[in-house]
């Protein structure tokens, strides 16, 4: 499971997630932001536009590391850290490994598909090539309440 190591500017970066997370809202999709940080800048960010693109890929971490890559000019985004406010699901912890991102911090865990130690732990998968550093829970309760308050507002129409 994700470790509780986190770094002075983590939350600086994890706010501008939330933020990112806001924006799947003005196309109704759920709220869930990511942000991909090279030395205190950011290089990539996205949220999810799944119902936007009608796109099954087009979750926030997938935007934002195809962003990051085009800055960097590889599909390798090293030396990064990715924020993101909900626990990668399996697809995003595989573009996470394969794009060998050293350094993953996640708001609030997915205890259905989340794939950083919840249902799965692809990021901490020995037989695969690369291994992130993983820290989860920064600022739990407020992604959590994003997606709830989300999900609330779709059972009451």
């Amino acid at each position: 499971m994700a470790g509780s190591r986190f770094f002075a500017r983590d939350e600086h970066f994890m706010r501008l997630a939330i933020r990112e997370a806001e924006r799947a809202l003005e196309h109704d999709d759920v709220p869930i932001g990511a942000v991909v940080v090279r030395d205190g800048e950011v290089i990539g960010a996205g949220h999810n536009e799944r119902e936007l693109r009608q796109d099954p890929t087009a979750h926030a971490e997938i935007l934002a590391l195809r962003e990051a890559a085009r800055h960097e000019g590889s599909w390798r985004v090293l030396e990064s850290v990715l924020y993101v406010t909900l626990e990668p699901c399996a697809m995003c912890a595989g573009a996470i490994v394969l794009a060998r991102v050293p350094r993953v911090v996640y708001g609030t865990e997915d205890p259905k598909a989340g794939a950083a130690g919840s249902v799965l732990d692809v990021l901490a998968e020995e037989r695969l090539n690369h291994r992130p550093d993983v820290a989860g829970g920064l600022l739990r309760e407020e992604c959590a309440t994003l997606l709830r308050d989300f999900f609330a507002s779709r059972r009451g129409r």
